[in-house]
């Protein structure tokens, strides 16, 4: 299933029956947003086609030669084929919505993985766009306010510390 089929520009994969699908002069004015949640039911449905898969053949006893269950073996073989058959076309839109999606997207300036910062990682080195020298001077003002604050709140928690540290040890000698 490496080769995907062909799309048209400006068509879309038929959505599941029961869903609402936008005009027709609106297809080329869909979001990335409304592809990936198409996308998303459409893993949803590869999984529960899937389920039935295995439901059917943990359900399936090999035929012995009994013309009984030779008939019930065809029949469950031929839901099995149809599943299969479903479970291909299914993937075949899944790819197609993905490359549609990326085609989409790919103009985007940066990826997500640069829009949020990862844990640990110093916020100090998000890009910042040039602005205004009053902006960048005020910026830098407030920064350095941050730390003093900072400062000042660390000498008074160590001070804190040291105040327990010695009212514990006046206690626990007056205990003895």
């Amino acid at each position: 299933m490496a080769a995907s089929v062909p799309q048209k520009p400006g068509l879309l994969p038929s959505a599941a029956p029961g869903q609402q699908q936008p005009p027709q002069g609106a297809l080329r004015e869909i979001s990335p947003v409304f592809l990936c949640r198409i996308g998303q039911e459409t893993v949803q449905d590869i999984v529960t086609r899937t389920m039935e898969i295995f439901q059917i053949t943990r359900a399936t006893q090999l035929p012995n030669g009994v013309t009984q269950s030779h008939a019930m073996y065809q029949d469950r073989f031929g839901k099995l084929q149809e599943h299969l058959r479903q479970l291909a076309l299914l993937f075949r839109k899944l790819r197609l919505l993905y490359e549609r999606c990326m085609e989409m997207t790919s103009d985007l300036q940066e990826e997500p993985t640069e829009l949020v910062p990862f844990v640990g990682e110093d916020p100090g080195s998000v890009r910042v766009e040039s602005c205004s020298p009053a902006v960048n001077q005020e910026r830098q003002e407030i920064l350095e306010k941050v730390r003093q604050k900072n400062q000042e709140m660390k000498m008074v928690m160590d001070q804190m510390r040291n105040l327990l540290w010695d009212i514990n040890a006046m206690l626990t000698l007056r205990k003895s």
